[in-house]
Formats: C-alpha cells, sequence, structure tokens
C-alpha cells in the first residue's frame, strides 16, 4: 500500500474503508491528492464530469443557480464524505471550499473501473448515497415545519455533530469552541432566512447564554440541552 492510503485520516470512515489490501493499493495508485484554499472552488455546475474524490480534511459546499440566478447552498462536505456522482456526465452542483480543504482525486473513468470490480466499493457508494438522500429529505422538512431559531439551532447542532465525528468537536460538549464554517451570509443561505434573521437569532441564543461567540467563526454551547430544546421546539 502506498503512502497516499497509509497515512489517510480518514480511511476508516470513508468509501474506501470497506476495501480490502489489494483493493486499496489499487485505489491508491489511482488516487491523489489536491489542497484547496478557502473560496476555491473543484467543479462547476454544468462541467464535464470528470472525477469522484474522499474529503480529507476541511468543510466544502454544494451550490446550484437558482432560476433567478442566485446561488443557492444545498449541502455541506466535511472530512470522510464522498464527492461526485459515477456515471454522470455533467457535475451536479458547484463544488467550493467553504475552508482550507484537502481532497483525494480520483479520475471518474478509472475509479468506475474499479466499482465495476469491486461488489463492496459499489455497495458502499449506495448505502452513503441512500442515506444522504435521507438525511438530506428530513432537513427538508426540518426547514418547512420550524421556526427560525429552531433552524439556527438546529444547524449549530448539525454542524457540532459532523465536526465531532471529524475530531474537531466534542459532540455538544459544554463551553466546546468549534469553527463554524459559514459566515453569517452562508447560514441565512443554509436555512432559508435573511442575514439579518440570523444576526437576531444568535443575540437572542448569546443574551441567553445559549451559546457564546468568540471572533467571526469561533462559538462555544454553553447549555447543550437548552439549544437542543429550541431545535426541538415548534
Amino acid at each position: 500500500m502506498t503512502k497516499v492510503c497509509e497515512d489517510c485520516v480518514v480511511r476508516d470512515r470513508s468509501l474506501c474503508g470497506t476495501l480490502d489490501d489489494a483493493a486499496l493499493t489499487e485505489m491508491s495508485r489511482l488516487g491523489r491528492r489536491r489542497k484547496l484554499a478557502a473560496g476555491e472552488s473543484l467543479q462547476f455546475e454544468g462541467d464535464d464530469n470528470i472525477l469522484c474524490a474522499n474529503v480529507l480534511g476541511g468543510v466544502l459546499k454544494l451550490s446550484s443557480l437558482t432560476p433567478s440566478g442566485d446561488a443557492q447552498t444545498v449541502g455541506l462536505l466535511y472530512p470522510a464524505d464522498f464527492i461526485g456522482r459515477p456515471y454522470a456526465d455533467t457535475v451536479d452542483h458547484d463544488i467550493t471550499a467553504l475552508t482550507e480543504a484537502e481532497v483525494c482525486i480520483f479520475a471518474r473513468a478509472p475509479f468506475e473501473r474499479m466499482m465495476a470490480e469491486n461488489i463492496q466499493l459499489e455497495r458502499q457508494l449506495l448505502e452513503r448515497t441512500l442515506s444522504e438522500l435521507e438525511r438530506s429529505r428530513r432537513w427538508l422538512l426540518f426547514l418547512g415545519r420550524k421556526s427560525a431559531s429552531a433552524r439556527l439551532a438546529g444547524l449549530i447542532i448539525d454542524i457540532d455533530r459532523r465536526m465531532a465525528q471529524t475530531g474537531c468537536g466534542a459532540d455538544l460538549g459544554i463551553g466546546q469552541l468549534i469553527q463554524l464554517p459559514l459566515t453569517r451570509t452562508e447560514m441565512a443561505d443554509v436555512l432559508g432566512l435573511t442575514i439579518e434573521t440570523v444576526s437576531r437569532e444568535l443575540g437572542k441564543l448569546k443574551d441567553a447564554g445559549v451559546i457564546a461567540t468568540e471572533g467571526r467563526r469561533g462559538l462555544r454551547i454553553l447549555k447543550p440541552a437548552a439549544l437542543k430544546a429550541i431545535m426541538d421546539s415548534e
């Protein structure tokens, strides 16, 4: 096995985690790492679909243009998440780094050939795709039913939990500092709110002692139970 896989920090949690040594060696041969600066795009909607990738570090966003020409964020990608859609001819979304990020890239054609030869890889991708589809449906239902305060609380909790899974947070640990990957404008975009509403709701959470903020992106959850109660409210 080559070094590109030996020192991969997400190998056990990524799509590659189900592969045996021989398949992992082949996957390692196909992969190459690329670093992205915050704000740098990996792919654009409508481009020829030529690559797939695993996220190794950082946070990226998926976005699409609305009929009015505005960019709408439709998803976030964290370490161990998979990027790309095998067998599709074009890219479905813009993919942009929200923070400094690193990805392991595979050319689409050899990746598809490897999937055809390895049922474990194909099954793992299918399971991940179905899980992400179900998660997206639950999120859409959540946004459609909840108040602005509940939406914001839910987003903070979701970010905290995803950061905890990647070793960057403590899963609603009291006082744990997390660095939000989203600006207030981007949070408003994800939640279907205005930036003024997001700022107002953040202020309410701070005034109630539920959270504390540090700098532009730092946030501490001081009352996890209270934040979850707000998320669960109508």
